[in-house]
């Protein structure tokens, strides 16, 4: 006799519009004050979204942040994991591509504290925004789109990770075999596929045939450790514990489409910024398009002496360099 069952994650998305009707009035509440929208429901919750027209906390005065809250009051929940997107929209109502957010991380919107909202401090300068065709009748909109999750128990998430790991450290009916600087990586074609479009495409696409023989394929511009690490993250959704979060994390990312493990990448790395790696990790970011980790490294050149320290540094002539056009941002977004 065989017994089967299931576990499906489900998610709720959806998207609320707020125009802002007005916009030279609102400019007179001062920096770090707030407008909330009016609520909205999504995935058996109720959100709101807070707009700060002169920035949310005095170094980011001249700029418009948009933060969105979890209104826990409706709710049985006392927190709720989501992910989410600003978009300033243009006059038909489209997603202006140069101020449209990528999905950031998945957050954790706790009942209180500092977890009770996320959101953008820097989303537009006043003056880009009052100097653009977006504004229109002193009124603007902005689109935030939401991913809610609501499948998983956590009991259930961490039975099914374990099982997947076992399956790929186990190498129990696998069925491809990779060659990453002298060391042999074997894993099962359906769960790469599954998990990545390019694997998809190189196993089953119009590149299978280069992969059908016995050989292990070749992988050569990689170090064996971030290849195991991706490997292990795309069984698990997770990176190990010992792994590193550094370049090659957003290279196999890029690489590989694994959008999600770039931003676990840029995540961890926004806690490793210092003036010894503050000129490296902005021209990482510039270099794989990490916004989140741009905003980080240039809020922590704007405390007091950061950047002074670093300009005569080997990383910042790199910076300098590597990524010449990213000096004009960095004095904007950094300079007095």
């Amino acid at each position: 006799m065989k017994s089967a069952s299931a576990i499906v994650a489900e998610a709720v998305t959806g998207s609320h519009v707020l125009k802002i009707e007005g916009y030279s009035g609102t400019k007179v509440l001062g920096n770090g004050e707030s407008i909330k929208s009016s609520t909205f429901a999504l995935g058996a919750h109720r959100w709101f979204i807070r707009y700060y027209p002169d920035g949310n906390g005095s170094e980011n005065a001249g700029w418009i942040s948009f933060y969105l809250d979890l209104n826990l009051q409706h709710s049985d929940a006392t927190s709720v994991k989501a992910s989410f997107k600003f978009s300033l929209l243009d006059e038909m109502g489209q997603p202006v591509p140069s101020y449209s957010q990528p999905w950031g991380v998945r957050q954790t919107f706790k009942a209180s504290g500092s977890g009770s909202s996320w959101g953008y401090e820097r989303f537009i300068e006043k003056k880009a925004l009052e100097q653009s065709t977006y504004l229109k009748d002193d009124c603007f909109s902005v689109q935030c789109d939401v991913i809610v999750s609501k499948g998983f128990r956590a009991e259930d998430t961490a039975r099914f990770v374990t099982h997947l790991g076992r399956l790929l450290s186990s190498r129990a009916e696998s069925d491809v075999a990779f060659r990453v600087g002298g060391e042999t990586f074997t894993a099962h074609r359906l769960v790469l596929a599954a998990r990545s479009t390019v694997f998809m495409e190189e196993l089953f696409g119009p590149m299978k045939e280069k992969h059908t023989t016995s050989r292990p394929i070749q992988i050569d511009d990689m170090e064996p450790g971030m290849f195991g690490a991706m490997l292990h993250y795309i069984y698990t959704d997770s990176l190990p514990e010992a792994a590193t979060a550094d370049t090659y994390g957003q290279r196999c990312g890029d690489r590989y489409g694994l959008e999600r493990l770039k931003l676990i990448c840029e995540d961890k790395l926004c806690g490793f910024i210092s003036t010894g790696t503050a000129a490296t990790t902005l021209a990482l970011a510039e270099q794989h398009g990490c916004r989140g980790l741009k905003e980080a490294c240039f809020r922590f050149l704007r405390l007091p002496g950061n950047l002074k320290t670093i300009m005569g540094s080997d990383e910042f002539q790199y910076l300098t360099s590597s990524c010449p056009s990213l000096l004009n941002e960095l004095l904007a977004n950094v300079a007095p």
